[in-house]
């Protein structure tokens, strides 16, 4: 009898009670018939595992590119943030990073265990090409929520609801007028009296669809003009008189009238709207985890302490009134203009200078430290004693023999070390810890095949480990141990806090 394996078939795979052979001319139908089936089962078998492979490797492919964001920001414990600066998102006051968004955002990272790096980026689009391109993992501006922006943007929950609101001038003399009503016959109260009015708004936000909509709904002309200043620069254009309108959020309009007390921002231009952040479209993973934790800040009494202390509280006017306020003092503190005069003298930025001396003083010219440290720089009475000074030393003495002291300890370094900005760091790290326990700390560095004139990821290390009983008993050390993290801290929050600065302190 001959036995033909189709060619579908291998011998391997079809089950061998399935073949019957027949001596019987009869019986070929029947074993044709019997012989279809097989093929048909088979083929219908391979058909279903073939599907089944392809769709096992399709979700394989799915589980295989899932929401990287949060896992990437907890992975470098770092999540860097954009966020504009303003009067409600992100300020220095008397040397202090403040603001809704900043404290929002520390309490956030807190939570998450990790840094933040903020970035300031006033233009929205340019904060949304950077999201799209990793160079951000969220927008913290309180974005309005849009249908629009929702296609290509993942918006978390709420953190504020408001309105749009136009912002106005009162008129010249307001505060000499008898009546209310004197006052309200020059603004604009009816939405209709936009008609034929020129409003400028900040480019790339949702006005210009709320403007565009009213002038379709009045029937008439708005003229809109877009401008590369955000939304707080165009209320002070309003209130000096620059320009006469400009749209707003209501929560900033209502801050700004603290700041600019002849400007009026009670006509609404919208219903209520949702303010939240956002992070690239696709990342649920992270913004389940942002709000989660919102849903839980919410119900603290934190979350209530900082709404008000921003949008409610009476002493946020003293904040906003103060010269000593970046948005709108534009100075750090009542020694700016000695810090300058000084920081010539270790040929530093002013600001890092500054930036040392809120560290060690929060510039209050008199405290003194449990040690015996004093003054704004906090010196032993040594050190000011090798400067002539004492406890009654003015501020202005304070900080030229602050100043010399950090140029007497850049001279004690080794020149090995040639790039200034890491200089700074090690005079930095020496003015905290002395320069002694800093040069254990290169030659450990040396020793175990790291570079001694870099600070970052290689002296600051030893640096931090010099607590350890295995690194402070070394035989290349020489002055013993040190509480390092203390160090290692001092010089990262100098520095960034510098970094602050310079970004709103620009003179």
């Amino acid at each position: 009898m001959q036995f033909v394996v189709h060619p579908y078939f291998s011998p391997k795979v079809v089950p061998t009670h399935f073949f019957v052979f027949w001596s019987s001319q009869t019986n070929i139908m029947l074993r044709s018939f019997i012989g279809l089936i097989v093929v048909l089962l088979f083929v219908a078998s391979c058909g279903s595992d073939t599907s089944g492979k392809r769709k096992e490797k399709k979700q394989r492919q799915i589980i295989s590119f899932p929401n990287k964001t949060i896992d990437s920001v907890l992975s470098r414990k770092k999540l860097c943030a954009a966020t504009d600066y303003g009067s409600v998102s992100y300020l220095i006051y008397r040397g202090d990073p403040i603001g809704y968004q900043y404290e929002l955002l520390q309490n956030l990272t807190k939570h998450l265990g990790v840094d933040l790096e903020l970035i300031i980026v006033k233009d929205i689009d340019k904060s949304i090409e950077m999201l799209n391109n990793g160079e951000i993992d969220l927008i913290a501006m309180g974005l309005t929520v849009t249908t629009s922006r929702s296609r290509t943007l993942e918006f978390t929950d709420p953190i504020l609801a408001t309105k749009q609101m136009l912002v106005q001038r009162k008129p010249d003399g307001y505060r000499k007028m008898k009546t209310a009503d004197e006052i309200e016959s020059h603004l604009i109260r009816n939405q209709m009296d936009l008609a034929e009015k020129t409003i400028y708004v900040q480019k790339g936000t949702v006005y210009v669809n709320r403007l565009l909509t009213l002038a379709d709904e009045i029937a008439d002309t708005i003229f809109i003009i877009e401008v590369d200043k955000n939304t707080e620069e165009l209320i002070a254009a309003v209130a000096k008189g620059e320009i006469d309108y400009t749209v707003s959020d209501k929560y900033i309009a209502l801050v700004n009238t603290r700041y600019y007390p002849n400007i009026d921002v009670k006509t609404p231009l919208s219903f209520s709207q949702k303010i939240a952040w956002a992070t690239k479209k696709g990342q649920t993973d992270f913004t389940d985890t942002i709000n989660s934790w919102l849903t839980q800040f919410n119900k603290t009494l934190l979350s209530r302490l900082l709404f008000s202390k921003y949008f409610e509280n009476i002493r946020a006017r003293r904040i906003t009134q103060s010269q000593y306020n970046s948005f709108s003092g534009g100075h750090l503190s009542p020694y700016d203009d000695l810090i300058k005069k000084a920081s010539p003298i270790v040929g530093w930025d002013w600001r890092v200078l500054a930036s040392l001396i809120y560290q060690e003083s929060e510039f209050k010219p008199n405290v003194r430290s449990w040690v015996g440290a004093y003054g704004l720089m906090q010196m032993m009475p040594v050190t000011l004693e090798k400067y002539g000074l004492d406890s009654t030393a003015s501020p202005e003495q304070q900080i030229t023999a602050g100043a010399k002291y950090l140029k007497f300890l850049d001279r004690q370094l080794p020149v090995e070390i040639t790039d200034s900005t890491e200089r700074v760091k090690f005079v930095l790290a020496s003015y905290n810890a002395g320069l002694g326990h800093i040069l254990d700390g290169r030659r450990l560095t040396q020793k175990y095949g790291l570079d001694p004139n870099i600070w970052d990821g290689n002296v600051d290390h030893f640096i931090l480990n010099l607590s350890d009983k295995e690194y402070y008993h070394d035989s290349v050390v020489y002055y013993g141990y040190l509480r390092g993290e203390e160090t290692y801290n001092f010089v990262n929050e100098i520095l960034e806090r510098a970094e602050q600065y310079k970004h709103l302190i620009t003179h």
